[in-house]
């Protein structure tokens, strides 16, 4: 829908509405310069026919003021000023940020999945992450979008069959706007609690990276492409090893896609002899961090000597887990000898105040002494500064430094697992029943998705992004003497204007 009037007074100047993809019609004045459009000012946005009406008043006035000149004609009559104690500010909603979110979506073509609440607990999820009844209050009192506690009841569970559907769409995305093409993708897993102790078949206490030892919890595996962007994800049981996780969820990814070739590139907890034999008999290529630890010193001390201590310098070797890469940074070495030193400084103290002892990493059961420095763990730690160690099963046709640069770009998983336990708040999780917490899993990855497509759009993070659309809000004003509904929207500061610019959205 577009209407635009032209206003007998100024030529030049235009008064443009225009269908927005919540529903609303945004009312703007245009003007044309070189046969092209440009907005000069945006009014507001209205609801219903009594908005719009003032709002196109609004617009006449403000072309009027700005031109600075009479009317050629008889201008319409101007509205009839409303008095000051004659109107009630009813409050202000977050519609900029909702209605560039839901353009998004758009792009996403989430719309087409027919899922309005789906929809909208993405926005409060991105806007303004809470629980699932916090977003309905949100929705209702920021966004004037009402939904009940009985269609979120009703529809949650049916949002987990959804999964296939959305990483298609996700995926598709991904290409378009990434060129992503399968041939390298990123695997790394974390762990998201719940606020109960009580276990069960897929909540289950284990290893935790949010030191939450003893509350139930599950496993996430998360596929990004070289750019951090998601594409695909599984959920497994609180209790699983994530080394166990690689190969089903690879495998899966490979079948479903049938995919030829394909490159994954994962930290050093997924490598076990069992998963290179795995990867290997599934035609699939690794690059997987190496525990160096666990090196024989003989092969370490080689390693070191090959190295000679230079920056940047790199070797190969064959080994059983594949070939390893090995290369020296002196960044890294400074880094690991404070680390070391600190350890062992610690240790010391510990050994000469018994009684005080706790865990440390140079720490060991003496023959005379209760305790005693280990120092042929320190030895051995010495000829791994500054070392990184990486296993592949790519051929000699990959050089070493881009094998290094691929492992290096592991830290994206990283990151996207931060968006989404901070910024999006994707844990603690509330949820009991199998089905609605696969849809909070599936709710959280759209909503990812969408923040790293802004993020990597834009260039700047989720939360300062929606932080500088939050600044522009509708104020809502209510004319006490006809019961009408104005709403007003402040100011799009430039930097907002630039962030929807990048975005490639009309504001």
């Amino acid at each position: 829908m577009l209407v635009v009037l032209r206003i007998a007074f100024l030529p030049s100047m235009y008064i443009r509405t225009t269908k927005t993809s919540s529903g609303s019609i945004a009312v703007q004045v245009v003007r044309y310069r070189h046969r092209k459009k440009m907005i000069v000012a945006h009014i507001g946005s209205a609801r219903n026919r009594q908005e719009l009406a003032a709002l196109k008043q609004t617009a006449a006035a403000w072309i009027e003021k700005t031109a600075q000149q009479p009317a050629l004609f008889s201008a319409p009559p101007a509205p009839r000023l409303i008095p000051l104690e004659k109107c009630q500010y009813l409050g202000f909603r977050y519609a900029l940020v909702y209605e560039s979110l839901l353009k998004l979506f758009t792009l996403f073509k989430f719309h087409l999945l027919s899922r309005p609440l789906l929809t909208d607990l993405i926005a409060a999820r991105i806007i303004e992450p809470a629980s699932k009844l916090q977003s309905l209050q949100f929705l209702d009192e920021f966004l004037g979008i009402r939904h009940s506690r009985r269609d979120l009841y009703r529809q949650m569970p049916e949002f987990a069959g959804l999964q296939a559907q959305v990483e298609a769409r996700v995926l598709a995305v991904a290409k378009k706007e990434f060129h992503f093409d399968f041939s390298l993708v990123f695997y790394d897993v974390t762990t998201l609690y719940f606020e109960s102790f009580k276990p069960d078949e897929l909540r289950k206490p284990g290893y935790s990276k949010d030191n939450k030892a003893q509350q139930p919890q599950i496993v996430i595996g998360l596929l990004v492409t070289a750019d951090g962007f998601p594409v695909a994800y599984h959920l497994f049981e609180g209790n699983k090893f994530e080394g166990h996780t690689l190969i089903p969820v690879i495998a899966a990814f490979k079948r479903k896609h049938r995919i030829g070739r394909v490159t994954v590139v994962a930290d050093a907890a997924m490598i076990s002899m069992e998963n290179v034999l795995a990867l290997r008999a599934r035609g699939l290529h690794y690059i997987v961090g190496a525990r160096m630890g666990n090196i024989s010193p003989g092969l370490l001390q080689e390693i070191n000597a090959a190295l000679k201590g230079q920056d940047g310098a790199a070797i190969r070797m064959t080994t059983a887990h594949g070939d390893l890469v090995c290369d020296f940074s002196q960044k890294r070495y400074r880094k690991d000898m404070r680390e070391m030193e600190r350890q062992i400084q610690k240790a010391e103290g510990l050994v000469s105040n018994p009684g005080a002892v706790k865990r440390a990493k140079f720490l060991r059961t003496g023959a005379k002494t209760r305790y005693e420095l280990n120092t042929n763990l320190v030895e051995k730690t010495k000829l791994l500064l500054g070392i990184k160690g990486y296993y592949t099963n790519l051929g000699p046709e990959t050089d070493d430094q881009t094998i290094i640069d691929r492992y290096h770009s592991l830290w994206h998983v990283e990151q996207a697992f931060r968006i989404a336990k901070s910024d999006l708040r994707m844990r603690p999780i509330y949820h009991f029943k199998r089905t609605t917490i696969e849809a909070h899993i599936l709710i959280c990855f759209m909503a990812l998705a969408v923040c790293r497509y802004m993020e990597l759009k834009i260039g700047k993070s989720t939360r300062h992004i929606v932080k500088a659309l939050k600044s522009v809000t509708d104020a809502r004003i209510l004319n006490t003497l006809t019961r009408e509904e104005i709403t007003l929207r402040s100011e799009i500061k430039d930097e907002a204007k630039q962030l929807l610019i990048k975005l490639g959205l009309r504001y």
